[in-house]
C-alpha cells in the first residue's frame, strides 16, 4: 500500500468560500499543514459557471494516506462541492496526492490519458518528478504545465520524503 502525501487543489472566487472548503475538508482530513500561495485561474475558462473570476489554492493534510483511497477523496470533494450552493456549485476541489515522483489527480471526466479506477472516478498523473523538477506531459493543464505550483508541490515532495523514512 503506497503511502502518499493527501493534497487538495480548490478553485474559489473569495477569501469566505476558501475558508469554508478548508473547514469542511479539515473535518475528512485533518486541518492542513501547508498552502500555496493563491493563483489566478485564468488559463481557460472550463469552470465559468462558478464564477468569472476564480483562485486555485492548494492544501496539504498531515500525515501519510494510503494512495488506494484516491477514489474516496473524490467522491468526498463532490460531496462538499454540492453543498457549496445550489443548484451550481460555488467551488471545485481537487484532490490528489504526491509521492517522490508523481503528482496524480483525481477526475470524473473520462480521456485518453486518464486510468479508471473505480465508481466513475479516474486517476492522472499530471506531473512527474524528474531531474530535480516537475516535468509535465502534452495533456498537463497549462497552470500545472507553467511551474506555478512548482515550489508548493516540491515542498510536499520533501515532507513525503522525510514522513516515508
Amino acid at each position: 500500500m503506497p503511502r502518499v502525501k493527501l493534497i487538495a487543489g480548490i478553485l474559489y472566487p473569495n477569501e469566505e468560500l476558501l475558508n469554508w472548503s478548508v473547514d469542511e475538508l479539515s473535518k475528512l482530513w485533518g486541518r492542513p499543514e501547508i498552502f500555496s500561495e493563491p493563483v489566478p485561474f485564468d488559463k481557460t475558462d472550463y469552470y465559468h459557471e462558478i464564477a468569472p473570476n476564480l483562485i486555485r489554492t492548494f492544501v496539504c493534510f498531515p500525515g501519510l494516506f494510503d494512495a488506494g483511497e484516491l477514489v474516496d477523496w473524490k467522491h468526498a470533494a463532490i460531496k462538499i462541492e454540492a453543498k457549496s450552493r445550489e443548484p451550481i456549485r460555488a467551488v471545485n476541489i481537487d484532490p490528489g496526492y504526491v509521492d517522490g515522483a508523481r503528482l496524480v489527480l483525481a477526475s470524473t471526466k473520462d480521456h485518453a490519458h486518464r486510468i479508471y479506477l473505480r465508481d466513475g472516478i479516474f486517476g492522472e498523473v499530471t506531473l512527474r518528478y524528474r531531474f530535480k523538477k516537475w516535468q509535465s506531459f502534452d495533456y498537463t493543464f497549462p497552470d500545472f504545465a507553467s511551474g506555478v505550483y512548482d515550489e508548493f508541490l516540491t515542498q510536499v515532495r520533501r515532507m513525503w520524503l522525510q514522513e516515508v523514512k
